[in-house]
């Protein structure tokens, strides 16, 4: 059989004068029957401790009830036979922005397994543009761009079309005081830069003054800009969403639920003055008709351009 160990996150506890019980990784508490078993020989067992005597504990006989407890445990997925991959590994994550954000972002994906590379806009571009590898499994390139500014109008165009070609499109960028994170999108019809824009302006009666502001017309940014611990949280949040979209890859769409909105529909505001974040919800705006040219002056309602003429 192979050797199992305790998922991470996962724990037995030993109480006094009771029997052991399994504290999940999410804060349970379950009482374990043992049957016949020992609390000390399924702790040895799960845990690696060493058995009396200092031998190792894959010296301890695995007898059959042993055996049903371990795979009881397997079967629950609070155990493992073999150490849990890290969460982006097989990932590729472009990386571009200014160096007080992708730093830390690179360490945080890097952290997880992602193959991080730095990339520049122009890239950017050759990517959106690119016929999709057939030879590349899909779900398996993000691009995470971050500013610590406002977005310039226009910038993000062509990076919006990545979805379309199966790349993850992660995006954060600050106005004033606030680090705004947007959606993560990787397929048609999630959420893009131009849909966030469109969204917050429906949402605000200074719709005219906020176009002016992302336009440039405004005074010189006096900050303030992140610091050392708000970048970790920006670059914590941003990983955060890049596992989710990783796990939801490898699910077939369907990935561990955290709690509060779904991530493809989340747009994040963090205020750099205390750390503190909210939540909105965002949905992708769909496409509409054109609007019908207007008729030619002076024809009468009902007729036809060549009845103006005539």
């Amino acid at each position: 059989m192979t050797r199992s160990r305790l998922a991470p996150g996962t724990g037995i506890v030993t109480v006094p004068g009771a029997a052991p019980v399994l504290r999940t990784s999410g804060g349970e508490f379950l009482r374990i029957d043992t049957g016949g078993v020992t609390g000390e020989a399924l702790v040895r067992r799960l845990a690696g401790e060493e058995a009396p005597g200092g031998q190792p504990s894959a010296e301890e006989p695995l007898t059959a009830e042993l055996a049903r407890l371990v795979e009881a445990f397997e079967a629950g997925g609070h155990a493992v036979s073999v150490p849990p991959r890290a969460p982006l590994a097989g990932r590729t994550v472009h990386v571009l922005g200014d160096p007080v954000l992708t730093g830390p972002v690179a360490r945080c994906a890097g952290a997880e397994g992602a193959e991080v590379r730095r990339i520049t806009p122009d890239q950017v571009a050759e990517l959106a543009r690119a016929v999709p590898d057939r030879g590349r499994p899909e779900g398996c390139v993000a691009v995470v761009w971050c500013l610590d500014s406002p977005v310039p109008e226009g910038l993000w165009d062509t990076a919006d079309r990545l979805p379309d070609r199966r790349i993850a499109w992660l995006r954060s960028h600050r106005e004033g005081s606030h680090s705004w994170i947007e959606p993560l999108a990787a397929t048609p019809g999630d959420v893009t830069s131009r849909h966030v824009r469109l969204r917050r302006l429906a949402a605000t009666p200074a719709h005219r003054e906020l176009a002016a502001y992302w336009a440039g017309h405004r005074t010189p940014d006096t900050g303030p800009h992140p610091t050392e611990a708000s970048a970790a949280l920006i670059a914590a949040l941003l990983t955060a969403d890049l596992i989710a979209w990783a796990e939801a890859e490898a699910g077939g769409g369907v990935g561990r639920q955290p709690a509060g909105l779904p991530p493809r529909r989340r747009l994040r505001r963090i205020d750099l003055r205390d750390l503190t974040f909210t939540e909105h919800s965002v949905l992708p705006v769909p496409d509409v008709a054109p609007l019908p040219a207007p008729a030619p002056v002076g024809t009468r309602a009902g007729a036809s351009a060549a009845e103006a003429r005539a």
